[in-house]
C-alpha cells in the first residue's frame, strides 16, 4: 500500500534520526571536513524529500541516502578539480589530494562505517570547542536534532544555536582537527570531553536550569541514546559504562519526579512503584560492566554507585546513607569540588543527623563558586527546618527561590518557605 505524503515525510524523519549520524560519520571520514560532510548529507535528505513521496521509501533507505550523498560529494570534488585546472595558483599537491578523495569516495559506498561514528563523536566533542558548541554540535550531528529542536530544548533563540554550530564547524576546519579516534595519553582527556557533553545533556533534561518544566525527558532520552552508542563503540572504557549506568538509574525516576500538574516531587517523597525497574536493571548491568573492567572507579562510576544505593532501597528510610556518604568521600578525593561537598553534607545529615550536615554546609557558605548556586541555601534551609529553626529556614528557602531560573523549582522553594513560616 502506497504511503500518503504525510506518512512518507514521517518515515523520512524517522530514517534521518536513525541514519544521519552514521551517514555524516562515513562522509566525514572521506572528505575530512565535518561541515562539508553534513552539507552532503543534507543534500541527500533534500533529495529524499523530493523523490520518496513519489517513488516510495526504498528498501534500504540508509544505503540510498549514502549513495546520493556520495554522488553529491563526487560531483563537488570533480567541480573543484575543473576549477583547479583553470586556476594556476592552485598547487599540484592540493589537486592530487582531491583526486585521491574522489577515488576514495568512489570505493566507499559499500564500506562498513566501522569506527567512523566514534571518530565523529570525538570530533564533535573536541576540547577546542566551547562547552555550548560541543553540546550543540553533538546533538546536531550525532543526535540528528534540528537547530530548532536544540534551541527549544535549551530555551535559547534558534539563531544563537545556529551560530554556535556554524562557528564550531568552522573552528574544526580552520584548526585542521583530524577525523580520528585519539590514541595513547590523549585518549583519556578527549574521552573525558565526550563524557562531559553527554552528562551535561542528560543533566539539563533531568533537572532543567530554566523554564517552566522541571524535567525534559526528551533530552534525557537523547543523552541515554548517545551513551549507549558510545558504550557499544568503546566497550573497554569503564567510565563509559559508569556514565551509562548513572543515566539509566537516574532516568528510571523521571515519571516519579513530577506530579500530576508537573510539579516537582523530591526523591524521598517519590512513589517508588513508578520507578522504571527495567532501566534500573540496565543500570546495574552497566555498573557491573564498569567494575569488571578493573581499576579504581572513576567519577561517573562512583555517582552511579550512589544512584544504585537509592535504587536498591524499597523505601526512603531503608536507604544506606552511610554507604552514600562514604561514596561521596571517594568522589570528593577524586574530583574535589564544592558541589560534591554539598552533596556529601546531605548524605552526612541523613546518616548522622541534620546538625552534622549543617556544620558541613555552613563551612561552604564562604565558597565563592557557590555564591549564586541556589541549592546551597535550599539545602541549608532544609537542615534548619529539621532543627526547628524555622525563621532562618524561611530566609534560606526564599534566597534559593530568588537564585533559581526554573519556575517549577521556584514554586517549590517558595512553598517550603511558606511552610517554614507556619511551622508546618
Amino acid at each position: 500500500m502506497a504511503l500518503s505524503a504525510t506518512d512518507t515525510h514521517r518515515a523520512i524523519d524517522a530514517v534521518w534520526r536513525i541514519e544521519s549520524a552514521r551517514l555524516i560519520a562515513g562522509l566525514a571520514r572521506m572528505v575530512r571536513d565535518v561541515g562539508l560532510a553534513e552539507d552532503f548529507a543534507q543534500e541527500a535528505l533534500v533529495a529524499a524529500l523530493e523523490r520518496w513521496p513519489e517513488s516510495g521509501v526504498p528498501d534500504k533507505p540508509g544505503a540510498w541516502l549514502m549513495a546520493t550523498a556520495k554522488r553529491r560529494a563526487i560531483d563537488h570534488f570533480r567541480r573543484e578539480k575543473v576549477l583547479a585546472r583553470k586556476q594556476e595558483e592552485i598547487g599540484h599537491e592540493i589537486e592530487a589530494w582531491r583526486e585521491a578523495a574522489v577515488d576514495e569516495l568512489d570505493a566507499a559506498i559499500d564500506d562498513s562505517v566501522g569506527d567512523d561514528l566514534l571518530r565523529l563523536v570525538f570530533t564533535a566533542c573536541h576540547p577546542i570547542l566551547s562547552t555550548e558548541a560541543r553540546v550543540a554540535l553533538t546533538l546536531r550531528l550525532i543526535g540528528g536534532l534540528t537547530t530548532e529542536e536544540i534551541a527549544s530544548a535549551y530555551l535559547v533563540p534558534e539563531a544563537i544555536v545556529a551560530q554556535r554550530i556554524v562557528r564550531a564547524k568552522r573552528t574544526l576546519a580552520d584548526a585542521n582537527v583530524p577525523f580520528e579516534v585519539p590514541r595513547g595519553d590523549e585518549l583519556a582527556s578527549r574521552l573525558s570531553s565526550v563524557l562531559e557533553v553527554i552528562y551535561l545533556v542528560f543533566n539539563e533534561g533531568y533537572s532543567a536550569t530554566a523554564g517552566g518544566d522541571w524535567v525534559r525527558p526528551a533530552l534525557c532520552e537523547e543523552a541515554l541514546r548517545l551513551g549507549r552508542i558510545l558504550a557499544e563503540l568503546a566497550p573497554e572504557e569503564a567510565e563509559v559504562h559508569g556514565l551509562v549506568a548513572l543515566m539509566e538509574i537516574q532516568a528510571s525516576r523521571l515519571r516519579a519526579r513530577v506530579g500530576p500538574s508537573g510539579e516537582p516531587v523530591l526523591l524521598l517523597d517519590q512513589d517508588r512503584v513508578r520507578w522504571d525497574h527495567l532501566l534500573i536493571r540496565r543500570g546495574f548491568t552497566a555498573l557491573e560492566r564498569a567494575r569488571r573492567l578493573g581499576g579504581a572507579p572513576g567519577p561517573y562510576a562512583l555517582q552511579a554507585a550512589i544512584a544504585a544505593c537509592h535504587a536498591r532501597a524499597r523505601t526512603g528510610p531503608e536507604t544506606d546513607w552511610w554507604r552514600i556518604a562514604s561514596l561521596y568521600d571517594g568522589l570528593a578525593r577524586l574530583t574535589p569540588s564544592p558541589v560534591v561537598e554539598l552533596n556529601r553534607a546531605v548524605a552526612v545529615s541523613m546518616s548522622q543527623g541534620p546538625a552534622a550536615g549543617l556544620e558541613l554546609v555552613d563551612a561552604l557558605t564562604a565558597e565563592p563558586s557557590l555564591r549564586s548556586y541556589y541549592l546551597l541555601p535550599a539545602v541549608r534551609g532544609d537542615l534548619l527546618a529539621k532543627l526547628d529553626r524555622n525563621g532562618e529556614a524561611r530566609e534560606e528557602f526564599e534566597r534559593a527561590a530568588s537564585l533559581t531560573r526554573n519556575e517549577r523549582e521556584r514554586e517549590l522553594l517558595l512553598g517550603r518557605a511558606a511552610a517554614a513560616t507556619t511551622g508546618a
